[in-house]
């Protein structure tokens, strides 16, 4: 059974985690299916991505099962082999959404716990429905946040936060979620908003707005000089292309911009 499905229209890219009878739990044919779709339309001509899932919750973590196949296994084995670049495929399973060089846009629902957060977190906004309940639960099975999460949490709440999540592995509310920085913001229907968001994204400078998110990821990370010498080198090249001019003439015209 399929476990992910990638569709195109009008420039923007849906993921769709598609095992809704199972809470779209990551099981290794889930965690391959969505490096596979995060690889695609890394390559493809989506100027943004909306992530979501099927049925009643977005991800609710690590599939049970799966946890019976990992004890026969050596961890070591398993997780320390680098496999892309400085992840392992399951802490690619969040990353992968920072290497696509557009925005995405996670849509939220139900259960987001766990692996399902980590994969949330990979995403450059999160919208979510009011009853969506988020967790970094791995301490429930005597685990720590092993899937990005731990690269990704930090920049978003505060310390003391994220020791309190991580060391009770206590669900919040979406409203809760939204105050300490895991939510960007709570909507009724979070798909919805999520593509009239990806609409708008995708009428702006292709070109600009990934200029624009490789800046952010410098400005994250990076020391001043640095990020200074970032912001003129992406906006020297920005000035002056067909997609800036092209943003001039649709302002002088009042019309929408075409781009090429």
């Amino acid at each position: 059974m399929a476990r992910v499905s990638v569709e195109y229209r009008d420039h923007i890219a849906h993921v769709t985690l598609t095992r809704g009878d199972k809470m779209n739990a990551l099981d290794p044919a889930m965690v391959q299916a969505i490096l596979a779709a995060g690889a695609e339309v890394a390559t493809s001509d989506a100027r943004v991505v909306v992530l979501s899932g099927e049925g009643k919750s977005f991800c609710a973590g690590l599939d049970v099962a799966s946890f019976a196949a990992l004890a026969q296994m050596d961890p070591s084995e398993q997780l320390m082999p680098r496999s892309h670049g400085d992840t392992n495929d399951y802490q690619e399973v969040a990353m992968v959404w920072r290497r696509v060089p557009v925005p995405v846009i996670a849509a939220l629902q139900g259960a987001v716990y766990g692996g399902g957060l980590q994969l949330a977190l990979g995403a450059d906004i999160r919208i979510a429905a009011p009853d969506t309940k988020l967790a970094i639960m791995e301490m429930k099975w005597g685990l720590v946040p092993d899937m990005g999460g731990m690269a990704l949490l930090p920049s978003l709440m505060r310390s003391d936060v994220l020791r309190q999540l991580t060391y009770t592995a206590r669900p919040v509310s979406a409203t809760q979620a939204e105050r300490w920085g895991l939510v960007t913001s709570i909507e009724d229907d979070p798909l919805a908003e999520a593509m009239a968001m990806a609409q708008h994204i995708a009428g702006q400078s292709p070109t600009a707005v990934r200029a624009s998110k490789r800046l952010i990821a410098v400005a994250e990370s990076a020391g001043r000089a640095d990020v200074l010498m970032a912001e003129s080198s992406e906006q020297a090249a920005l000035i002056g292309n067909a997609d800036q001019i092209e943003v001039i003439g649709a302002q002088m015209q009042g019309r929408k911009p075409d781009f090429k």
